[in-house]
């Protein structure tokens, strides 16, 4: 059964940086592309970003350039580096591998005031 716990979220400023992970268990992780979700107040989850188990990544076109996924696979982990956070990337951010499609984690609270 897959589980996923995502962390390092936070209260920031504008400009600054966080730096997101997930750590997965119940699935073979190397195998599986992972992603992380945006879930801004009062808007559905978007997929920001994506990377599979050979490096394949794709991210959405509100993010290029800002944030970086990555993957440490000896951890089954993956990241999610956040560069020049705006306002509008506040919500609550989710990581899950994109095959499981009715399974979300807790998330991760990340704020920025501007």
């Amino acid at each position: 059964q897959v589980q996923v716990v995502e962390s390092g979220g936070g209260l920031v400023q504008a400009g600054e940086s966080l730096r997101l992970s997930c750590t997965v268990s119940g699935i073979i992780f190397s195998i599986n592309t992972m992603a992380w979700y945006h879930q801004a107040p009062g808007r559905q989850r978007e997929m920001v970003a994506s990377r599979s188990g050979r490096g394949t990544t794709n991210y959405a076109d509100s993010v290029k350039g800002r944030f970086t996924i990555s993957r440490d696979e000896a951890r089954n982990t993956v990241y999610l580096q956040m560069n020049n956070l705006r306002p509008e990337d506040t919500g609550v951010y989710y990581c899950k591998p994109i095959a499981i499609v009715n399974y979300w984690g807790q998330g991760t609270q990340v704020t920025v005031s501007s």
